[in-house]
């Protein structure tokens, strides 16, 4: 029980002392005295029963209280959606994940693959690897011995549904992380509704242009894993003619890329890209239908169109929504 609901608890039985007079003054005291020791031995009890063993790819941890300083790279999504701050942020150089900035703002950076160094500089009390393939600049015995290290497997890790809930019981917020997932499920239907009333049956694709090279979303990359396999946005058959899915992600080539029969394009890239300037250029890409309709929309932050993450995806569909709706 909170400090706060103690003082109100005890401020109620106070009222009642005065409405019942002199004559059970003393019974009603012995009977705080009583209720302030439950209170007590509760908060002792449940003091005693926060401590948590949790099981891991790499072994397990034991909690005793909650954690303050944690160090999550690449995970922080699931945190701030929780609620949480980690105490450093992923980054590859200046790169960070931009979309998380407004909550991250004045968190520091640490390299993508967490030097040790720099774990031990920021002196973390618990360490969260997406996957076991995360350690890459030194062992798990390297990390324990700075903090509790708890490492995702493959496979929950890769899962931004179960990352979030897995992180919800590391960080004893399971309700909070359902919670999250029940108003991210909500939304999407709201979506996929208004999308249908603007655009109906008419397809939609994403691109994502990084360098001179440009990348098609299939059906189960990132945020298209919602569009199309739970809001119900209709896919371009060109989709069927890509690359079997893998966790190596082809780019694909300018002149296949003019095959494209969506009726409505995402081309997402930093603004400056030369990507952008090249299909600009192209008269094959300008033949395309979404092209010639003037149904291309460009998306000039490709940070949450990247990753898979619920406070990612959220943004993605707002982007959507506002976008098919003018």
């Amino acid at each position: 029980m909170s400090k706060k609901v103690t003082l109100y608890i005890t401020g109620l039985l106070l009222l009642v002392l005065l409405a019942t007079g002199c004559s059970s003054e003393n019974e009603d005291s012995s009977s705080t005295e009583g209720e302030s020791e439950d209170t007590a031995a509760s908060e002792e009890n449940s003091e005693e029963t926060s401590e948590r063993t949790l099981k891991h790819a790499m072994g397990e941890i034991t909690l005793k209280e909650k954690p303050e300083r944690i160090l999550a790279p690449y995970l922080e999504d699931s945190l701030v959606a929780l609620g949480e701050k980690p105490v450093a942020q992923w980054s590859i150089g200046e790169t960070v994940l931009d979309y998380l900035q407004p909550q991250l703002e004045g968190v520091p950076k640490v390299g993508w693959d967490l030097p040790v160094e720099q774990t031990i500089e920021q002196n973390p009390d618990l360490i969260i690897f997406s996957a076991p393939s995360a350690l890459q600049n030194g062992s798990y015995e390297d990390y324990a011995s700075i903090a509790q290290t708890y490492v995702f497997d493959e496979e929950t890790g890769a899962d931004w549904r179960q990352q979030l809930t897995t992180m919800g019981e590391i960080l004893n917020k399971q309700d909070e992380a359902e919670q999250v997932l029940s108003d991210f499920d909500q939304k999407a239907e709201e979506a996929s509704a208004t999308i249908k009333e603007n655009i109906g049956d008419e397809s939609v694709a994403f691109v994502w242009t990084m360098g001179e090279q440009f990348y098609v979303f299939d059906k189960n990359r990132y945020g298209a894993e919602i569009f199309y396999n739970e809001m119900g946005i209709a896919k371009p058959d060109f989709l069927q003619s890509l690359p079997e899915e893998g966790e190596q992600w082809n780019p694909v080539a300018l002149e296949k890329l003019g095959e494209l029969d969506a009726e409505h394009v995402f081309l997402i890239g930093n603004e400056g890209e030369p990507g952008f300037e090249i299909l600009e250029n192209s008269s094959v890409w300008q033949n395309t239908p979404a092209a010639k309709n003037g149904q291309v929309y460009e998306m000039n932050d490709p940070s949450h169109w990247t990753i898979d993450g619920v406070i990612a995806h959220e943004m993605s569909i707002d982007q959507m929504v506002d976008t098919l709706s003018k």
